[in-house]
C-alpha cells in the first residue's frame, strides 16, 4: 500500500520539509516539473512583496529573480541530463544591491511515494566571499601591476645609472649612490694633490681638422686618460674639451704621501701613453705636430664637495692648489710633468726632480719654484767609471746635477775605505 493512501499529502511535506526553516540558506522543494512545492522564509525573502511564490514554477521565479535565461536554460538541460546540477555564480539585485549565489539542486526519489518524487535544492548566499575573492584578485593584480611597473623602472633606472656612471668618477658615483646623506651642501677642508693636464696646440688643431676625427682622437685619448686616473685610483674631477682634472685624496685616501705618490705615477704612466698615441697620430692620421701633452701637479688644502646652482651641481675642489696645478701644466715644457715644492718634498725620497728657474704666476704673490720631474728611463744617466782616475761622459748640461751628487758619493766611499784600510793596517801592528 502506497503511504500517501494513509498519510495526507500535507501532514508528508511537513514532516520532509521539518527543518526547512532552520536552513541557513533559501531553501526550495519543486515536484518533477519544477514546480514550487515548499520554500523556507529565506528563499521567500528574496523576491518582492506581491510576487507570487507558491505553485509558482522555479525557473520563472529564477527570471523574476534576474537571472539571465541563458543560466536557467542550462540550469534545465543539465538537470534533466546529470540529475543534479551546481551553478556556482547567480548574480541577484536585491534592494539595489547587487548579491552572489550559489544554486545546488538534485532530483529526488522515494520508494513509498510520489509525492517525494521531486527536485530540492538551495541558493547559497556567496556575497562575502565573492567580494573577498574579487578584493583578493584585485590586490594580485595590483601588485602584479606593481612589480611590473617596479621592474620596468628598476630597468630604466639600471640604464640611466650605467649612463651616469659615465659622467661621474667612480668614486663619487658610489659616494653619491651608497650615501645616505640627502645633503648635497656638504663640504670639506682636505690636504689633496691635484692634477691638471692639456694637449699643446689643441685649439689650432681642432680649428684645422674634420670634426669626425677630432671626436675620434679626442675620445681613444680621454679614455686612455680616464683607465689610467682609474688604475691608479683617482678621482676624475672634469674634462674641459681637451683638459683633465683629476684629485687623489677625495672620497678616499691612502694617506697624503701615498696619495701624491700615486698621482705622479699616473702622471707617468699617461705620458708613456702620450707617446704611444703620438706615434699613431703621425703614422696613421697624418698629424705633423703629434700628440703633445703638459701636466701640472701640487699639493695642498683645497675645499671639496658639491658646488652649482639649485637645479644642477657638480663634485668638485676649489682653492689655490687647484689654482697652482693649472698654472704649472700652462708653463710646463710638452711631453714634461711639473709638480709644485710641497709634492716634490713628499715625493722627494722615490722620485728624482729638477728645480727649475722661479716663476711669478698669476694669482700667487710669491714667486714658485716648479720641479721638474725626471724620467730615469728617458733621462740619459751620466757615465761614472771607477777607479784610479775618474773619467765623466757628459750627455746633457743638466747631467751636472747628477755628476755632482755622484762624485761626493764617490768621494766619501774612497774616505771609507782608506779608513778601513788605515784601521787593519793598525791592528796588525
Amino acid at each position: 500500500m502506497e503511504i500517501e493512501k494513509i498519510l495526507e499529502s500535507d501532514f508528508l511535506n511537513r514532516i520532509s520539509f521539518f527543518n526547512f526553516e532552520n536552513a541557513i540558506t533559501a531553501a526550495f522543494y519543486t515536484d518533477e516539473n519544477l514546480n514550487l512545492v515548499n520554500a523556507n522564509a529565506n528563499f521567500e525573502n528574496l523576491f518582492k512583496k506581491g510576487i507570487e511564490i507558491k505553485s509558482q514554477n522555479l525557473l520563472t521565479l529564477l527570471a523574476n529573480l534576474g537571472v539571465e535565461q541563458e543560466i536557467i536554460s542550462d540550469f534545465r538541460t543539465t538537470l534533466n541530463t546529470d540529475g543534479k546540477v551546481l551553478i556556482p555564480q547567480i548574480k541577484i539585485v536585491l534592494n539595489g544591491e547587487l548579491r552572489y549565489f550559489s544554486l545546488l539542486s538534485t532530483k529526488t526519489k522515494s520508494p513509498f511515494t510520489k509525492i517525494l518524487n521531486g527536485i530540492q535544492g538551495q541558493l547559497i548566499d556567496r556575497t562575502a566571499e565573492t567580494i573577498l575573492k574579487q578584493e583578493n584578485e584585485k590586490l594580485i593584480s595590483l601588485n602584479q601591476e606593481a612589480y611590473d611597473s617596479l621592474k620596468d623602472k628598476n630597468a630604466k633606472l639600471e640604464k640611466i645609472s650605467n649612463r651616469l656612471a659615465k659622467y661621474l668618477s667612480p668614486q663619487i658615483y658610489k659616494n653619491i649612490f651608497e650615501s645616505d646623506s640627502e645633503h648635497t651642501n656638504e663640504y670639506k677642508r682636505k690636504k689633496l694633490t691635484v692634477f691638471f693636464s692639456d694637449i699643446k696646440g689643441f685649439t689650432d688643431l681642432s680649428d684645422s681638422l674634420d670634426p669626425d676625427l677630432l671626436a675620434e682622437l679626442v675620445n681613444d685619448y680621454l679614455s686612455a686618460m680616464t683607465d689610467i686616473a682609474l688604475k691608479h685610483g683617482g678621482t676624475i674631477d672634469k674634462f674641459i674639451g681637451d683638459a683633465i682634472l683629476v684629485f687623489f685624496g677625495d672620497p678616499e685616501s691612502d694617506g697624503l704621501k701615498k696619495d701624491a705618490s700615486k698621482c705622479l705615477s699616473m702622471a707617468i704612466a699617461m705620458q708613456n701613453k702620450v707617446a704611444e698615441l703620438d706615434k699613431s697620430w703621425r703614422e696613421d692620421h697624418g698629424i705633423a705636430e703629434g700628440l703633445k701633452v703638459r701636466i701640472g701637479i701640487s699639493t695642498g688644502y683645497c675645499t671639496v664637495g658639491n658646488f652649482g646652482s639649485v637645479q644642477r651641481v657638480d663634485y668638485t675642489v676649489l682653492g689655490s692648489t687647484v689654482n697652482l696645478a693649472s698654472r704649472l701644466e700652462s708653463i710646463c715644457q710638452p711631453k714634461k710633468i711639473l709638480v709644485a715644492p710641497e709634492t716634490k718634498v713628499l715625493l722627494e725620497k722615490d722620485f728624482k726632480f729638477e728645480a727649475q728657474e722661479a716663476v711669478s704666476l698669476k694669482g700667487f704673490n710669491q714667486p714658485v719654484v716648479p720641479y721638474q720631474y725626471l724620467d730615469l728611463k728617458e733621462t740619459t744617466s751620466p757615465e761614472i767609471l771607477k777607479g784610479d782616475v775618474v773619467d765623466i761622459i757628459l750627455k746633457q748640461p743638466k747631467d751636472i746635477e747628477s755628476i755632482l751628487h755622484e762624485l761626493k758619493s764617490l768621494q766619501k766611499d774612497y774616505e771609507d775605505k782608506l779608513t778601513k784600510t788605515r784601521s787593519s793596517k793598525n791592528k796588525k801592528k
